[in-house]
C-alpha cells in the first residue's frame, strides 16, 4: 500500500508542477490553485507512505521519478528541446534511483 500512496504523491506532484509552469508566475487562478491544491494531496500521500517506508528509499523514488517525468513531459508536451545530454542526464537520474533501491532488495 505504501507504494501506492508513493504513486499517487508523486502523480500529485507532477500535476502540481505542470500546473505551476501554466500559472504564469502565479498570476492565473485556476492554474495557482491546482499547483497549491496538488501539493498538499503530493506531500500528504508521502507522509502516509513514509509511515511504513524507508525515508531513503521513498524520497529516492518520489525525487527521481518525479524529474524523470517532468523532463519528459516538457520534452514531449511542452516543446523543451530533447538533446543527447539531457536524455542521458534523465537516464543517470533513473538509473540512480534503481542503485539506490538494490540495497532495500536484500
Amino acid at each position: 500500500m505504501a507504494y501506492v500512496m508513493l504513486a499517487g504523491a508523486i502523480l500529485s506532484e507532477i500535476l502540481a508542477t505542470t500546473s505551476m509552469k501554466y500559472s504564469d508566475g502565479f498570476s492565473r487562478l485556476w492554474p495557482s490553485l491546482g499547483t497549491a491544491v496538488g501539493y498538499v494531496i503530493a506531500f500528504a500521500l508521502l507522509a502516509q507512505a513514509l509511515k511504513s517506508m524507508s525515508m531513503g528509499t521513498a524520497y529516492a523514488i518520489w525525487a527521481g521519478v518525479g524529474t524523470a517525468l517532468i523532463a519528459a513531459i516538457g520534452m514531449v508536451f511542452l516543446g523543451e528541446s530533447a538533446s543527447a545530454p539531457k536524455v542521458l542526464g534523465v537516464l543517470l537520474v533513473i538509473a540512480g534511483v534503481v542503485v539506490l533501491n538494490l540495497d532495500g532488495a536484500h
